[in-house]
């Protein structure tokens, strides 16, 4: 084998063996909290989108859906991190979704308080403890439980009391 093929094969070992050793150390509990804090951020992107399909483009929906979708876009990017298989987003433009929806934006912002509250708590009492020992991991579901708090949640409060 020629020097050239050999150094290329070296480098990509070495590339590949920190994703290998990831996928190898993560244990199923910090993968389930990465599959449920996903399929968490899809259900909110989805109810988001509905919302806006039955009553426009209106805030917070359509600022808020962009951050959801970022949310996911860093959660499939720590999956991948890990060997792991990123699934699509099926509740999009789903029946249940357009049924979820309320007769008022009113109650479409109440019902937003309400799954940003559960989306902070789902990030601190649940997935953070099943992340323990994964750094890279829990400073995602960090700052995700901290963009639900801190922003998303006071926008649905804003948006209840406009309504």
């Amino acid at each position: 084998m020629n020097k050239t093929l050999t150094a290329l094969i070296l480098a990509a070992t070495a590339f590949a063996t920190p994703y290998a050793a990831q996928a190898a150390t993560l244990e199923k509990p910090a993968q389930d909290a990465l599959v449920r804090a996903l399929e968490d951020e899809y259900h909110a992107e989805a109810f988001y989108d509905a919302v806006m399909a039955k009553f426009g483009d209106v805030r917070p929906f359509a600022n808020i859906i962009q951050s959801e979708r970022m949310h996911s876009s860093m959660l499939a990017d720590v999956m991948k991190s890990y060997g792991m298989d990123v699934p699509k987003n099926t509740q999009l433009g789903s029946a249940e979704m357009k049924a979820a929806v309320p007769k008022t934006l009113g109650e479409a912002c109440k019902m937003g308080v309400e799954a940003e509250i559960a989306n902070r708590d789902l990030y601190v009492k649940n997935l953070m403890p099943a992340a323990d020992g994964h750094a890279d991991i829990k400073a995602v579901f960090e700052r995700l439980s901290a963009a639900s708090d801190q922003n998303h949640l006071p926008a649905f409060e804003r948006c209840v009391a406009r309504n």
